[in-house]
């Protein structure tokens, strides 16, 4: 059923996450400026990116995150821009000296990911605009050395982290978008989806992990992550066929093989469409 496997090599890598469809016509300047507009209005969730500033003389808030309870502190005024912490220190409001959250499910990394958003409207490495490419990239990206890669752009952090919670390595952007939709950050979750598909090269293995991840910790009302991880193991399926992981993975089943398959028929459906579409009819 099944072609030949490679478990460690890079033929078991997919491509980049997210591609952009080709365009058989030149985006005019104006149409650039509308999708530059567009990614920058992605952070204004942050209170950082507002027309007046939050006070940074609020109340200091410790947040205890995790197993470990690592310590984070932050204004109040600049937490409340999340739903989820608003409400939290609403039931705290006569305890100004000692205000605490605890987040003992939270990964520490993933929480500082949240906090430097709230206060920068951004995470590291922030999304930035290359002018001269008209094309967004990660700051700090260099180009692949591979040769059959060329003009992909490889990030200089490792998109990958050590989750606890299921003692395995996932994609970090994933983890933070699914941590976003926990606090209610809209706007967060676009910017995260956004990263999440400027990187490239990741191991099968940890794409179905944060598949799974994603299928998890997101509701089935919110299909925008899930629907990126479907139309990625479509579009590297060769890669995804030969994969060990990928038949194991299939075995165990779930969700997300169900919603994969209707998309696949979807695919193949549009294919045949197409492709009838251009067969001249006779009579």
């Amino acid at each position: 059923m099944f072609g030949k496997r490679s478990f460690a090599n890079s033929k078991d890598r997919s491509g980049k996450i997210t591609k952009q469809p080709k365009r058989s016509f030149r985006e005019t300047s104006k149409q650039k400026q509308q999708m530059i507009d567009k990614m920058e209005s992605v952070r204004m969730d942050s209170p950082m990116m507002e027309s007046v500033s939050p006070s940074l003389t609020s109340a200091i808030v410790t947040i205890v995150v995790g197993a470990d309870q690592r310590l984070f502190a932050a204004h109040e005024d600049v937490l409340c821009h999340s739903p989820y912490f608003a409400e939290a220190l609403r039931g705290q409001f006569f305890e100004s000296a000692n205000r605490r959250i605890d987040l003992p499910t939270e990964e520490p990394e993933i929480f500082s990911c949240i906090l430097e958003y709230l206060y920068k409207g951004d995470y590291y490495p922030r999304l930035v605009h290359d002018k001269r490419r008209q094309t967004w990239m990660l700051e700090g990206a260099v180009t692949s050395p591979d040769p059959n890669k060329k003009g992909d752009r490889v990030a200089a952090v490792e998109p990958t982290f050590f989750h606890s919670g299921i003692n395995d390595i996932i994609l970090r952007d994933t983890a933070v978008y699914c941590a976003a939709d926990r606090y209610g950050l809209e706007e967060l979750k676009k910017l995260s989806l956004r990263k999440q598909g400027l990187q490239s090269g990741i191991e099968v293995g940890t794409i179905l992990r944060s598949a799974r991840y994603a299928y998890e910790n997101t509701p089935d009302s919110d299909s925008r992550l899930r629907a990126h991880y479907l139309a990625l193991i479509i579009r590297s399926r060769k890669t995804f066929k030969r994969s060990g992981t990928m038949q194991m993975e299939m075995e165990i089943g779930g969700k997300l093989f169900f919603d994969l398959f209707v998309a696949m028929c979807n695919h193949v459906d549009d294919i045949v469409d197409a492709s009838n579409a251009r067969t001249p009819k006779t009579i």
